[in-house]
């Protein structure tokens, strides 16, 4: 079983102004896991992971690595690797030096430095690269350098604040698919921030959905995705259609109108007969039919490997993929296959 490794209990942050940045936050890490805090800009993302990492002073609660609190410990006593946007390579260093130079501040032998030199030069694909200097580099050959030079210190827990912002979607794309690989093969305690969904989605074990300084919900990227807690996670998190429903009670069911079918009520919270609730259901989880309940096409958009259905149904707005060969027209009414078991109901 895993050790509990970065306990984070009840941190709070306010600032002069009276702005509270984080509310009350409660989380647990376990070792060798990677945990992503997920959230729009100002949602206190950045703020947790640097009061973590020592940068940025708690208004109140207490932070642990293993059974020990950290607070009052030097940032540079903490045994932390931190990766931000900014890449801060040298620039009249090599790919190698760079990579070297916290080795050399921690006075490693020079067999040890070569020999986890050589190891990260093949992990991060930099071998190519290792005499040249950042200004020669891309973008993405730059994050991997910045990444190496942390990772060869071989920190306990390792702080990535938004490290692939900078870079092109495609470059994006394939960085965080290496990214993941490579931090389950070193195990090392990782909490990662950034606002990107896809990203989240690729590397972590568990993600964080921050919103206005709380943590809606920390769950595996399957949970987070079919299971929201909130409605904010559920909107928050991909494409997701909103119904609202009315709930009907009787005496041994409670159902819940729709407008276009009544469907069993599957949600977690008491309810009161007429009360009404938000219903979501991914995109995915509804298709064109030969029968079924009928909609009205508003808009038919190609987006090359598939069409996006704009539909109107009982005068509630829907969107839905379809195959990149459906014709179908503005006013078109179309039938639809809708599967009622996925709904989400909160």
């Amino acid at each position: 079983m895993a050790k509990e490794h970065v306990i984070i209990k009840n941190i709070s942050k306010v600032y002069p102004d009276g702005t509270k940045a984080l509310h009350d936050i409660n989380l647990v890490i376990e070792e060798g896991e990677i945990v992503v805090l997920l959230g729009s800009s100002g949602c206190g993302k950045s703020t947790l992971l640097r009061i973590i990492g020592g940068l940025e002073k708690k208004t109140s609660g207490e932070v642990y690595f293993y059974d020990k609190e950290i607070s009052g410990v030097p940032v540079e006593k903490r045994d932390i690797g931190f990766v931000f946007q900014n890449y801060a390579l040298f620039p009249t260093m090599t790919v190698k030096d760079n990579i070297r130079f916290g080795m050399k501040l921690r006075k490693m032998s020079a067999e040890d430095m070569n020999t986890r030199l050589e190891h990260l030069l093949d992990l991060m694909n930099l071998r190519e690269y290792a005499d040249k200097k950042p200004g020669q580099l891309s973008g993405g050959q730059q994050q991997r350098v910045a990444i190496a030079r942390v990772l060869a210190i071989q920190p306990t827990v390792l702080l990535m604040d938004e490290p692939l912002t900078a870079l092109d979607a495609k470059l994006k794309d394939r960085l965080r698919v290496d990214l993941g690989i490579m931090l389950r093969q070193l195990g090392i305690t990782t909490i990662y921030v950034t606002h990107d969904q896809a990203e989240a989605m690729a590397i972590a074990d568990r993600i964080a959905i921050m919103n206005k300084g709380i943590i809606e919900q920390i769950d595996t990227p399957e949970n987070i995705y079919t299971k929201p807690a909130t409605d904010f996670v559920a909107q928050f998190i991909g494409k997701i259609n909103k119904f609202t429903g009315k709930v009907m009670k009787q005496a041994d069911s409670c159902m819940v109108n729709l407008g276009f079918a009544q469907v069993p009520y599957t949600g977690k919270n008491p309810v009161g007969d007429g009360e009404e609730i938000s219903v979501f259901l991914r995109p995915e989880d509804m298709s064109i039919a030969e029968d079924g309940v009928v909609a009205t096409v508003e808009q038919c958009a190609f987006m090359g490997d598939y069409c996006r259905i704009a539909a109107e149904l009982d005068g509630q707005k829907i969107f839905f993929e379809a195959p990149n060969t459906v014709k179908v027209g503005k006013d078109e009414r179309i039938h639809l296959n809708i599967q009622y078991e996925k709904m989400m109901m909160l």
